[in-house]
């Protein structure tokens, strides 16, 4: 159903006949200024009013909410093209009968019965029940019966029609009665058009809730204009500019509250704007009261024309505003923003349960999706050494919608969540924002503590696989050699006198096996720590760099301690061994440096990326080799841009 969309365009195009039309007539018959700004402002403002509805049209091309929009500019359009030429008729005498006159004098009306309509169809463009589409039609021909009405009425015209005789006598007798009827019955059934609206607010959820309290808001502005005009009156004397304003404001207020639901509705928290209107419409009324009583009571005392009358009044109302309004905001946040208010209760209730020993921080997850009634909410916390955002639990956080937690300037978490608005959820975000600290905390110090214990596990693990392989290497090599030698030299000592057996040969076989019997020793105690490290870290990085068919850069200070630099050889043998194997670099740069407290070594080259420690591999051994002595190791290998080995190691000075 593609029709509301053409109406809407039609309406909008009918608006720029009327807007065209009328300008030619204010250039072509001069009439006057005063004319000029009443159609410049009405023009303005139907003309924004069908284009916002051609807008919702567009979005909503089933939705008759756009027309009616278009509707409604269309008779604030109409009605200001037609003073125009009332004005042109008046002074230069442009046809016009009066009959036509009396037949149009009530077009107004169908403004009203247009808001009328707004407030059935509005948001969804269907009517909140079957039972009510009596509703539109009867809306329809109590407006017509007041058209017909209005141009029997005895009154006179309005201004500038005013001397202007009305062409049909007075209704009498049962017509007037019938005709009183109808103008009642019509008002009263504009008014009952809030009735489904009130039923469609009760029985949404979400989306369409939030729409209907948008279109609330207009009405506020619209009950809030007599108060304002009030306060004018009371303050200044008369009723002038600032009842004008906010009159236009008020105006305004519906068609654009109408279009920001139906295109933006989450572009505000509808309900915090809701209740700060609310809450600073009753602090005026209270604080306008107070003025009038103090300035009266005063005024009796002082004289009413006193200025120290009107000073003393303006600084009891000034003391009242700040107290008035904090407490005036609790008591409507609790009625009208429920969500914020029982987000930042439960925040409070968890934090006094926490203090008492009752609660954990971590916690707060779940506080919080009670009070908001959002199963889906999480709390992600940026925790070091993870990539992006975890739960207390250490299960990634993501989503379309994140609201940073932020601390003393710092991101340190956000809330998740689909279906809270992110209005509420900064205000949560700030209140919870101490607790989130706490929970980061304990949540990092937990995976350091796990990482720990992993760690030490890991390191028994690898002391033992160790101590296995040295016994192994020694019984198959060099204790096998040795006995294998003991064996030749007892022989040799049972035989030295008879001749019988080569006893140089022994020797010489004996000296060949104690030969390798050392050389495979060394090879073993080479495992545990490099001899070439005697010679300085350096020097040990050049024996396992010369055979590498890779150029590799070495940038190696040369007064470390034996424990770092034995730490440092170590990672810096398995990152340039990784890089030649498998990473296909064509350059590897080694650099170590030494500063206040801390030893760096930086292991990069320019392969092809992906490395990842894996559980039992080299560099998750070097892990926990870096670990044991109170050190950190980054890796960073994006595919296809190389890799950096980073090991920062403590040193006392």
């Amino acid at each position: 159903m593609r029709w509301p969309r053409w109406v809407a365009l039609g309406t909008f195009l009918l608006v720029l006949t009327i807007v065209a039309g009328s300008s030619w007539l204010l250039v072509a018959y001069r009439t006057g200024p005063h004319t000029l700004r009443n159609f410049a402002g009405l023009a303005a403002l139907g003309l924004a009013i069908a284009a916002l509805g051609l807008a919702v049209a567009r979005r909503e091309p089933a939705n008759p909410v756009g027309p009616i929009l278009g509707w409604i500019g269309a008779i604030v359009t109409f009605l200001a093209g037609r003073d125009v030429y009332y004005n042109a008729a008046v002074h230069d005498r442009l046809p016009l009968d009066t009959k036509v006159v009396a037949w149009l004098s009530e077009s107004g009306w169908w403004l009203l019965v247009g808001v009328a309509f707004l407030l059935l169809y509005f948001p969804t463009g269907r009517l909140v029940g079957p039972q009510w589409w009596p509703m539109p039609v009867a809306l329809v021909v109590l407006g017509i019966a007041q058209q017909v009405f209005g141009a029997f009425a005895a009154e006179p015209f309005l201004p500038p029609l005013e001397d202007w005789p009305r062409p049909y006598a007075a209704l009498t007798g049962a017509l007037r009665v019938t005709s009183d009827v109808v103008f009642f019955g019509f008002l009263l059934l504009c008014l009952a058009a809030l009735v489904p609206l009130a039923i469609r607010f009760r029985r949404s959820t979400g989306q369409v809730r939030a729409q209907v309290k948008w279109l609330g808001l207009a009405g506020l502005a619209a009950v809030l204009y007599p108060l304002v005009c009030l306060a004018e009156i009371v303050v200044t004397g008369s009723s002038g500019i600032v009842a004008t304003v906010f009159g236009v404001v008020a105006l305004v207020s519906l068609p654009a509250a109408v279009a920001l639901a139906m295109l933006r509705h989450d572009l505000y928290d509808v309900d915090r704007v809701l209740a700060d209107t609310v809450s600073y419409g009753i602090v005026m009324v209270v604080l306008l009261g107070t003025y009038v009583v103090a300035a009266v009571s005063l005024g009796l005392v002082l004289g009413r024309d006193s200025a120290i009358v009107a000073a003393a009044a303006t600084a009891i109302c000034a003391a009242l505003l700040a107290p008035l309004r904090v407490r005036l905001q609790r008591i409507i946040d609790r009625r009208l923003y429920p969500p914020r208010r029982a987000a930042l209760q439960a925040i409070e209730d968890l934090q006094r349960r926490i203090h008492g020993e009752q609660a954990q921080p971590e916690e707060l997850e779940s506080a919080l999706r009670t009070a908001l009634r959002d199963p889906g909410l999480k709390v992600g916390l940026l925790i070091p050494g993870t990539s992006g955002f975890v739960d207390a639990t250490g299960r990634p956080v993501g989503g379309a919608q994140l609201v940073p937690v932020m601390l003393g300037g710092t991101q340190i978490g956000v809330l998740a969540s689909e279906s809270s608005s992110p209005a509420v959820l900064k205000a949560v975000a700030a209140g919870a924002a101490s607790l989130v600290e706490v929970t980061r905390l304990r949540a990092e110090l937990s995976s350091a503590l796990r990482e720990v214990e992993a760690s030490r596990a890991r390191l028994v693990q690898a002391g033992d696989a160790e101590r296995r392989r040295l016994e192994r290497d020694l019984h198959d090599g060099a204790q096998q050699r040795l006995v294998s030698l003991g064996m030749a030299m007892r022989l040799a000592q049972r035989h030295l006198g008879d001749g019988t057996v080569d006893v140089d040969g022994l020797l010489d076989q004996g000296v060949a096996e104690l030969g390798t019997a050392v050389a495979e020793l060394r090879q073993i105690a080479h495992g545990l720590r490099p001899t070439s490290l005697d010679d300085g870290l350096g020097a040990a990085l050049s024996a396992i760099t010369q055979s590498l068919p890779i150029p590799v850069h070495l940038h190696v200070p040369a007064d470390l301690p034996d424990e770092l630099a034995t730490t440092a050889y170590f990672v810096a043998a398995e990152a340039v061994t990784n890089a030649a194997k498998y990473a296909n670099a064509t350059s590897i740069a080694v650099r170590v440096a030494r500063s206040t407290g801390e030893v760096r070594v930086r292991i990069e080259d320019d392969g092809c990326g992906g490395a990842a420690p894996r559980p039992g591999s080299g560099l998750s051994g070097l892990l926990d080799r870096v670990a044991a002595v109170g050190g950190s190791l980054e890796l960073r290998s994006p595919a296809g841009r190389g890799t950096t080995v980073e090991a920062v190691l403590p040193c006392g000075s």
